[in-house]
């Protein structure tokens, strides 16, 4: 039976994952999610289980509600990055999920990298 576009997704999602795990064990993680409308980023303790930060296009103090382009993922990056640095963190490593690294996931990924992530 052939698989629906979610199913190939969540396949996706957590093939990227395990693989990540494996070779990161033990720093930080950066997770991002994209919607149709917004992106959002956290930075995730997994030893912990706790967030340590977050950044979303949604926030209104970042100006980008209800834009859906690059220039919103790229505010996101940049503010991930900032907050990354005020928990104290200076690296960790990049979880796309099941997203293609292209667009919008590349461009928050190199603002967080601009911004003095290491990822």
């Amino acid at each position: 039976m052939a698989k629906s576009k979610r199913d190939l997704f969540l396949k996706r999602r957590l093939r990227v994952r395990n693989k990540l795990r494996a070779v990161n064990a033990g720093r930080l993680r950066l997770s991002i999610h994209r919607s149709n409308k917004n992106i959002s980023a956290q930075l995730i303790d997994d030893v912990q289980g706790v967030t340590l930060a977050s950044a979303s296009s949604l926030e209104a103090d970042l100006g980008v509600v209800g834009k859906n382009n690059i220039e919103a993922a790229i505010k996101v990056g940049a503010t991930i990055a900032e907050r990354a640095k005020k928990a104290g963190v200076e690296e960790a490593y990049f979880d796309r999920g099941g997203f293609l690294y292209h667009g919008k996931v590349k461009a928050l990924a190199d603002a967080a990298r601009e911004g003095g992530l290491k990822i």
